[in-house]
This record gives C-alpha cells, structure tokens and sequence, in this order.
C-alpha cells in the first residue's frame, strides 16, 4: 500500500539558506568575529514555530556507510554500533520529548530503523559534495533493491569515513561543521554525518560520544523540519538542536545532545 505525502504549504524562513548544521564546537579563543552567533549564544529567546510543511511522524532510518574505509580494521566495528544506537534510540525518551512538536495532522511518534547499506561506489574521494551525495543517494533509490523508497517517514543517514571533507554551501565539514540534514524536491530526506575527527567536532567528547551526539542532533532536527526552514523553525536561531548544540546527557549507554523544548522554555 502506497503512502500518500501530507500537503505541505512551503514557507521559507526568510531570504538565504534554511539548512541547519551542526556548529563546529570552538573554544572562545579560537572563535573570530565571523562566528558571534555560536561565541555568544542564542541572540533573542528561543521560541520555535510551525511553518505548515511536513514532519516525520514515525521515522524510518535507513543508514549508508560510504567509503571502502568502513572495511578497515580500525572502523568495520562503527557501523553496527550506528546501528545498534538508533536500534535504541528511536524508541527511546529523546523520541518521546519530540512529541510536543506534533502539528495538527502530524503526530511525532517512536521510529525504526529499516536496514543498513555499505558501499564503495562511487569511489569516494577526499572531498565530497553535497551534490554529489544527492546524486549518490538518488541513484541507490533507483538502482538499489535493498534501498527502501522515498516515503513521508524515510530518512537516509549517510556516513562518510575520517579523511572524507563534505562541503555544503560553500563550507565544509571540520571546517565549519559537524553535520546537517536537508532534502531533494521536498520528497527525499536525508542527513549527512562527517567523522568527527577534529577537535572542532568532538569538543570535550571522545570520537563515539562526538558521533551519536551530532548524529542525535540531525535527527531530532530532521524528524521536526525534514524541508529545512519549513517544519519546527526559528528564524533567529534555526532549529530544535541548533538552540541546544553540544549540551549533551545521557540515554541509556548513549551520549545525545539536549534539544530545546518551547514547552519548557530550555534545553531538555
């Protein structure tokens, strides 16, 4: 039985671009003045507004692992702890703290993960855009029989190995970000996760700790503005992970970020 989309009215958060990423995480030292946002916090209040698009009501997370690297006997182990993170995750509390952001005709609920695919082709380069990630994601769609079709709950994780830099918009992962999330003609969603192998992506938190906390970010962002800027917004401070970047708590063995909560006006 096909799934049929919700209507989404598209509303756009103001002029520029809407995807959120994970913030680099600096000490005050090393911040410029090109960075006040993140060196001085949120500006204005927090308070986060529906904009009419979609949510995922009950996320689907389909992982990708791309890059030959996973295979190395330093990483073939990291993809099954992925796995077995979201395993737990999306029926966890973080989920259920989502369901606030519920809209009318949406109701954020528990998700699953529905598979897992390693690849090497492409070959993966030590750059890698964020075009060529959509294109790489568009032909597994097509030519993949293991790779479950667009829906209004898909989400695709793609994770690319250490070494891997991924632009997006102009910047790039351990340059300028840890991760981000965005979507292909408002019908594909998807997130991509850099390795965090810098010490602007792991902060105080070991490799592991660094990757399900930015992981935990895109996909409680996701889950709430998978059409970045059109779901759970605020145009001051973006999105329900933005407000919260790398103030993390425990869930079960799993380190994951706070994310903000208008209900009860902080980080939970």
């Amino acid at each position: 039985m096909t799934e049929q989309m919700h209507p989404a009215k598209k509303i756009y958060p103001g002029p520029g671009d809407a995807i959120r990423i994970v913030p680099m995480s600096l000490p005050e030292a090393m911040l410029g003045p090109a960075q006040p946002a993140v060196r001085a916090g949120p500006a204005t209040a927090p308070q986060l507004t529906y904009r009419n698009g979609p949510l995922l009501e009950a996320v689907e997370v389909f992982t990708i692992f791309w890059g030959s690297d996973w295979q190395s006997t330093a990483l073939n182990a990291v993809p099954a702890q992925v796995n077995a993170f979201f395993d737990i995750i999306l029926t966890s509390a973080l989920i259920d703290q989502l369901a606030e952001y519920s809209a009318p005709g949406w109701t954020i609920g528990h998700g699953k993960r529905t598979g897992t695919l390693a690849i090497t082709a492409p070959p993966l380069k030590q750059s890698v855009s964020d075009t060529a990630i959509q294109h790489m994601l568009q032909q597994l769609i097509s030519s993949h029989p293991g790779v479950p079709p667009p829906g209004p709950n898909t989400l695709y994780f793609v994770y690319v190995p250490p070494g891997v830099r991924v632009v997006q918009g102009g910047s790039a992962s351990c340059q300028a970000f840890c991760g981000y999330h965005n979507d292909i003609s408002g019908q594909v969603f998807y997130a991509v996760m850099p390795y965090p192998g810098c010490a602007g992506c792991s902060g105080s938190l070991s490799t592991w700790e660094a990757l399900t906390s930015t992981t935990s970010h895109e996909l409680c962002e996701a889950i709430t503005d998978p059409i970045p800027g059109q779901g759970w917004y605020d145009d001051a401070n973006g999105e329900i992970g933005d407000i919260c970047a790398w103030k993390t708590k425990k869930v079960g063995d799993y380190t994951v970020q706070l994310e903000w909560s208008n209900k009860a006006n902080q980080c939970l």
